[in-house]
């Protein structure tokens, strides 16, 4: 659960795709807590940047890339918050997985947020920033 809710945390902050919503909720039928589990492919990718990323994990961050507003509800979820998995690895899975057109940031909760792969882990959840050119070389490098 922990392992889930961490790579949920770093898929949110490293992947967009289409911006539609299916079914009721920003995860459409299931809760943002449940598609946290999908992710648990990818708990020793989230804990260890030198460890070798999953097929399984890769696709699984794939697959929840085309619903960011899902991402979002599940990085914001109970089962992110208490994650032990360290967001500053896990956004680096989309780039260990090849994942092309890896976006720099992501809007959640009315705020456009940067993902930096150095920052404190709970700044992620929390602190806004504006996208500049020099962060977006940065964090797609």
């Amino acid at each position: 659960m922990k392992y889930a809710s961490f790579l949920v945390l770093f898929i949110t902050l490293s992947i967009a795709g289409n911006d539609g919503v299916y079914g009721a909720g920003e995860c459409g039928k299931s809760s943002p807590d449940m598609e946290a589990f999908k992710l648990a492919s990818c708990a020793s990718a989230a804990h260890d940047q030198n460890a070798d990323v999953s097929d399984s994990c890769c696709s699984q961050v794939k697959k929840m890339g085309q619903n960011p507003r899902c991402l979002c509800a599940v990085m914001l979820s109970n089962t992110a918050k208490s994650s032990g998995a360290k967001p500053e690895v896990a956004v680096t899975i989309p780039k260990r997985c090849n994942i092309a057109d890896r976006p720099v940031g992501y809007k959640c909760g009315g705020e456009f947020y940067i993902l930096l792969p150095f920052t404190h882990p709970f700044s992620l959840l929390y602190s806004p920033a504006p996208l500049t050119g020099a962060m977006a070389k940065l964090i797609s490098s």
